[in-house]
């Protein structure tokens, strides 16, 4: 499981190194091998390979019929690189999905179990700070929330 908040520096040739924390766990699990894609949210998500193929599988085997389908098809599956962590334990973003992020230096690393989200930090900030205020205003739980205690 992948968790926590991690502020990490993006390097002038659009490399992130990942926490030292999660290399032993990432070389173990699916050999440095990552796929990072796009997310409706304007980050990236950052999957280990054997958690990628599980969601592509799930991906592909929606309706090709289904406009909304189609278009999470095109998004997830149209953006999917192939990374591998190098001896460094860096992967190297594409420009695509910098620009797509907006990453340009200052990024954050979130861990959400089973894979990573990478945002570009002052948006991160900013959207974090959005939900809480709506979290705060809203005392309505999704039904299989409702029996969590924290």
């Amino acid at each position: 499981m992948f968790r926590g908040v991690t502020h990490i520096n993006l390097d002038a040739k659009g490399r992130i190194a990942l926490p030292s924390r999660y290399r032993e766990r990432l070389s173990g699990i699916c050999d440095g091998h990552l796929v990072v894609t796009v997310d409706r949210d304007h980050c990236l998500l950052v999957y280990p390979l054997p958690e990628w193929e599980h969601i592509e599988q799930k991906l592909v085997r929606l309706p090709s019929l289904n406009r909304s389908a189609r278009r999470l098809q095109r998004l997830l599956i149209g953006h999917a690189t192939e990374c591998q962590l190098d001896g460094s334990g860096r992967i190297l973003l594409p420009p695509p999905l910098r620009d797509f992020a907006g990453l340009v230096k200052h990024t954050v690393l979130i861990g959400q179990g089973n894979k990573f989200e990478l945002w570009d930090e002052a948006v991160w900030s900013q959207r974090r700070d959005e939900w809480l205020v709506e979290a705060a205003d809203s005392d309505e739980l999704p039904g299989d929330l409702e029996s969590l205690s924290l």
